[in-house]
């Protein structure tokens, strides 16, 4: 029965390491080479790093097979997992196009294919067997040039029926040298009607409180609760709502442990702040979303009641869930519907 919402999951950490593994096995020599033991794979792949940039490495690795050819591969035995193992009835995927085109193409010709990229995935995502409410958010990247990531953006806007916002993603700490032009991209994209996310304050290099008016909902946000808590009461006046993925933090050494959330819960639900609980990278990680609740309750972090608060907060934030209720309760009035 699918009841929960991922508002905060990367195509590119999405696949699990045996579907992976398999992936090197079949279709590629020089990885299944260097992988030839899956339990050695899987340690390599899903180990804690010490930094968040060591972690984001890892993605390159998946960014390198999902082209436009294999992306369908992927993303169908993501919808699969995610509708049979976590009971998802709704989930954001998010991905920067670019980094899924052709590397041997000039740019222009990059940013012309990154329509048939946002269509194959948009197309993939559509399992009748697995039925699933599905959008895309397109990241721009800290990496790429002002042209590219405006491009992502119009693409963004011009494909509703795919995509429902846009993001900011790449290593937090280049975000200063470009604020100017972040600040722009983002006036841009609420020019053209989009809604916004975007990863700052997952880190204590990520603290750009200028880009915050510009946000709708924040990706992770946790050094707000932890070190600026003066900050949530204009968080709660905007009525953004924090994307918080807990097992993300202790694999990018950002935190020791996941009891260090409990601040991040209690300062935000004091200061009426939402919270949805997110995955991030659930393949990478190898822990799907119901996992993350259970560590949160098991650890004392928050409590049921806290949960379903999360759970409901993810489906009134959602981008693009098209009804006014969660689903357990359109399945409620369904039931006393039919009993009445």
């Amino acid at each position: 029965m699918a009841l929960y919402a991922d508002l905060h999951r990367h195509l590119g950490g999405s696949v699990v390491p045996r579907v992976l593994w398999r992936y090197f096995q079949r279709h590629d020599a020089e990885l299944s080479a260097r992988f030839p033991d899956y339990y050695e794979f899987e340690d390599f792949y899903t180990r804690p790093r010490n930094t968040l940039n060591e972690y984001l490495e890892l993605h390159t690795l998946v960014e390198s097979v999902q082209t436009p050819e294999t992306l369908p591969y992927f993303i169908y035995r993501l919808i699969r997992g995610a509708y049979v193992f976590e009971n998802l009835a709704y989930l954001e995927l998010r991905y920067t196009p670019y980094l899924r085109t052709d590397q041997s193409l000039d740019t222009k010709q990059r940013i012309d294919q990154m329509r048939d990229v946002v269509k194959i995935v948009g197309e993939a995502t559509k399992v009748g067997e697995y039925p699933m409410i599905t959008s895309q958010i397109l990241c721009m990247h800290s990496r790429l040039s002002y042209e590219v990531n405006r491009a992502i953006v119009d693409l963004a806007a011009d494909h509703p029926e795919y995509v429902c916002a846009v993001d900011l993603a790449g290593g937090d700490e280049l975000y200063a040298d470009q604020l100017d032009e972040l600040k722009k991209l983002y006036h841009y994209a609420r020019s053209r009607n989009l809604k916004t996310t975007g990863h700052v304050y997952e880190t204590t290099n990520g603290l750009y409180p200028q880009l915050l008016p510009y946000l709708m909902r924040i990706g992770h946000g946790i050094q707000i609760p932890l070190k600026h808590p003066e900050l949530l009461p204009e968080l709660a006046e905007r009525g953004q709502c924090l994307e918080v993925c807990p097992t993300t933090y202790t694999k990018t050494g950002t935190l020791d442990n996941l009891s260090q959330l409990k601040t991040v819960f209690d300062r935000c639900f004091e200061a009426g702040v939402d919270i949805a609980i997110c995955t991030d990278n659930a393949g990478l990680h190898n822990v799907r979303l119901p996992f993350e609740y259970e560590n949160l309750l098991t650890l004392d972090v928050i409590g049921f009641e806290q949960l379903q608060a999360c759970q409901e907060a993810a489906f009134r934030h959602a981008f693009a869930w098209p009804y006014s209720q969660p689903p357990a309760s359109l399945l409620t009035g369904l039931l006393q519907g039919r009993y009445d």
